[in-house]
């Protein structure tokens, strides 16, 4: 294995720094992929790599990345949920990463709802 130089060990920082700021920051968007060990052996890990990866090719910076348990539904898995400001939460089911793309394209781009693979819209909560 070569030496890392000063210069990597600079793009990993700014690297790790980003995938940090994604999960923790503020910004207008989040999408939160449900992990849980249904998700995951229907191929949530597949998904966020996609949704990292489009997030790295658009150069989105204020799109916040994060994880869930079960959504309770392991019969639509990969799933996810989107939340933009000012707009109804939205669950997708069923995803794969050609979905991961048209709901960037769709969604938190245009501002627009591919309705085909939406589950539910709107909050769960009860208060």
């Amino acid at each position: 294995m070569a030496k890392l130089k000063l210069e990597d060990l600079a793009e990993i920082k700014e690297r790790t720094r980003q995938t940090t700021s994604l999960r923790l920051g503020a910004g207008r968007a989040r999408i939160t992929v449900h992990m849980g060990t249904c998700g995951i052996a229907a191929g949530a890990r597949k998904i966020m790599e996609a949704v990292l990866r489009e997030l790295e090719q658009r150069g989105l910076k204020d799109v916040l990345v994060t994880t869930s348990g079960c959504a309770g539904l392991c019969s639509r898995e990969p799933m996810a949920t989107v939340e933009i400001v000012d707009m109804a939460p939205v669950k997708y089911v069923d995803l794969t990463e050609v979905r991961v793309k048209t709901i960037f394209d769709e969604h938190i781009v245009a501002g627009r709802i591919p309705e085909e693979f939406v589950l539910a819209i709107g909050s769960e909560r009860t208060h």
